[in-house]
């Protein structure tokens, strides 16, 4: 399975002013180390048909770093799950299971 190739022009295709640059509008966020993570761990039921799942918040970096993440989680827990919008969502309540992973994994101030 391939990722998405995403265009990093903003839909710019061509410009004749020959002093032209492109501007890059946001910074790249540095993924900070494990230690230093602040995340939040909670669960969550709606929106989801009555279905629980676990929510990791709070991630400061990257978002291939937090795929990352994401993917050990569901393949520590065992089941499915996605990294978006600054969150990680494993299915099922896995709380415990994430914690224990954090924790032996360096990071600090999960709940």
């Amino acid at each position: 399975m391939s990722k998405k190739i995403k265009p990093t022009n903003n839909g710019l295709v061509f410009s004749t002013d020959p002093n032209f640059k492109l501007e890059d509008d946001e910074p790249v966020q540095e993924t900070l180390p494990a230690n230093q993570q602040k995340l939040r761990i909670r669960l969550e039921t709606k929106h989801r048909g009555g279905k629980a799942a676990t929510i990791i918040a709070g991630f400061i970096g990257t978002d291939d770093d937090m795929e990352d993440l994401g993917k050990k989680l569901k393949n520590f827990c065992g089941t499915g799950g996605s990294a978006k919008d600054g969150e990680i969502i494993i299915q099922g309540d896995q709380r415990e299971k994430v914690k224990q992973w954090l924790l032996k994994n360096g990071y600090t101030g999960t709940k």
